[in-house]
């Protein structure tokens, strides 16, 4: 059995357990560092504001593997999945770059998201050959012959202490892609694969580590989600470290489960998790932990203006790497101007209309977001569409201009009565404001400022009842005044992002009709 021992306060912690003496130099010292990030989502380039990208991570990263070296320690890199679907440049190479930088910089293994089946097998084949680095994924398995999709789990050997990392995927990935790409596999619990290998990987290593994108869930409070990482410490004993993903959660401190480490840095490549270890003879102490943000800014006010400046000192841009991308970057951007769709009509995005009263435009967005993540019903803040539809000819560069913010949709389940409160918050954002609601499939009534009935789907909103509400991240973290809903047991984050879901649904539907999307009253108010 393994003892945790509290140093001083809950990040600086000691971990023992009883493994064989073969699997470690007995009274060596062995100094482990973990470099960790997740849910890149295409993020390969830097944002607007010069923030993030491969190319300053791979500078920190090599700047951190140089310091652990030369004092005697390893470096692992690993990756919580997702790597797939965000950013247009990236969707429309099927992520090449963001696959072949991780590999100049040096990944050691990264887990199956599930966004990794956004695009068919072909795709995620084609990407495991960019890769110079595994594929993990042991609970995801071969109908045809009962065999893993890629490795279950690797070792590694740092001068006779071995080291195990085996891959954990959500068990909700079937629900959350398209059905035709994992049709051929079989989604295993997790957690029952997990308890299944830990006696094989105790025989092979004597620090045991889970890559997971499962999601990070307080309290193990999973709501209507599969486990996640909380749930799996509690549950499955023997795992000494879980670097995790899915939930886009960052963890300024590690959680201390039981026996089990968890760690988590947030999304985009916005931050590199480090978790500084020590091993020696058979006990494990967490050194030290934190999450380093690669060139991310805050606004600060600077001779009466808002400027951005630097949270930490700047990251400098590899230049090998920078060059590198900056041909997919460039590429990307021209394949931007390529015609997506069509429309017969303008559809009204102005600003002085839009934030006012319903629009097409706005019944549109609502509507291919509820319709993306199977929702009943969908609430959209007007200061999330920007401008215009122009009737003709529709590129995806226009769609990016429609919605420029990059937020991903979201769905909460919640209750008739809880519905009644949401909606009623959401009719009485005022007109003119960026808070002013566009909805779809939700009749509302309001007697002032109450909340008099409410459908969804043309049905009265019942007390008891269950509805799920898709909503982007912005509104979903109490952007705009709105209820905020990201600590509801219920709450997902698809991961979609909202410019994509737009540019996908006129692809599959143009040339649009924009009669079908006139305004309906969805609000009446006495």
């Amino acid at each position: 059995m393994k003892k945790l021992l509290l140093i001083a306060m809950l990040v600086f912690s000691t971990i023992m357990f009883g493994y064989s003496a073969s699997l470690y130099e007995d009274g060596r010292t062995y100094k482990i560092t973990i470099l960790h990030t997740n849910d890149h989502h295409g993020h390969f380039w830097t944002s607007r504001h010069g923030e993030y990208g491969f190319a300053a991570q791979k500078t920190l990263i090599d700047r951190i593997r140089n310091e652990v070296s030369l004092d005697g320690g390893y470096t692992l890199v690993l990756s919580g999945g997702d790597i797939n679907t965000g950013v247009p440049e990236s969707d429309l190479q099927d992520a090449e770059p963001d696959f072949k930088a991780m590999s100049m910089i040096g990944y050691d293994a990264m887990v199956l998201g599930n966004h990794e089946f956004d695009k068919p097998n072909e795709v995620l084949a084609k990407q495991k050959e960019w890769a110079k680095f595994p594929f993990l994924a042991a609970n995801i398995i071969k109908k045809s012959n009962g065999q893993p999709l890629y490795t279950p789990y690797i070792t590694y050997s740092f001068d006779g202490l071995r080291v195990a990392i085996m891959g954990l995927t959500t068990g909700d990935t079937p629900k959350l892609v398209t059905p035709t790409n994992v049709e051929k596999l079989r989604i295993q619990d997790p957690i029952e694969t997990a308890k299944k290998l830990l006696p094989k990987l105790k025989q092979k290593a004597g620090l045991i580590i889970a890559l997971t994108h499962m999601g990070y869930y307080d309290y193990g409070l999973y709501g209507s989600n599969a486990p996640g990482d909380v749930t799996l410490a509690q549950e499955v004993e023997g795992i000494d470290v879980i670097i995790g993903g899915h939930s886009h959660t960052k963890l300024s401190a590690v959680d201390i489960q039981g026996d089990t480490v968890i760690a988590q840095a947030g999304d985009w490549g916005k931050n590199v998790g480090r978790l500084d270890l020590e091993f020696l003879d058979g006990e494990l102490t967490v050194k030290n932990y934190k999450v380093i943000p690669v060139n991310k800014k805050k606004k600060i006010k600077k001779d009466g203006k808002k400027v951005r400046v630097f949270i930490e000192k700047e990251i400098p841009q590899d230049p090998m790497l920078a060059t590198f991308l900056f041909e997919y970057q460039d590429k990307g951007s021209e394949e931007l101007k390529q015609v997506i769709g069509a429309v017969n009509a303008d559809f009204i995005g102005e600003r002085k209309i839009v934030r006012s009263q319903e629009t097409n435009l706005g019944n549109l967005i609502a509507k291919t977001q509820r319709l993306k993540v199977g929702a009943d019903l969908a609430v959209m803040n007007s200061g999330g569409i920007r401008t215009s539809l122009k009737q003709g000819d529709i590129t995806y560069k226009d769609v990016l201009k429609v919605q420029p913010f990059s937020n991903t949709i979201c769905m909460v389940t919640l209750s008739g009565a809880e519905l009644k409160q949401y909606l009623e918050i959401a009719a009485n954002k005022s007109a003119g404001s960026g808070a002013f609601a566009q909805f779809d499939n939700a009749e509302i009534v309001m007697k002032g400022d109450k909340l008099e009935k409410a459908k969804v789907g043309g049905m009265m909103v019942q007390d008891s009842g269950k509805y799920k509400l898709a909503i982007n991240s912005f509104a979903a973290a109490g952007g705009d005044g709105y209820m905020k809903v990201t600590n509801h047991p219920t709450f997902v984050d698809s991961g979609y992002i909202d410019a994509d879901i737009l540019k996908e649904f006129i692809q599959m539907n143009s040339p649009l009709n924009a009669a079908q999307y006139a305004p309906t009253n969805d609000v009446t108010r006495k």
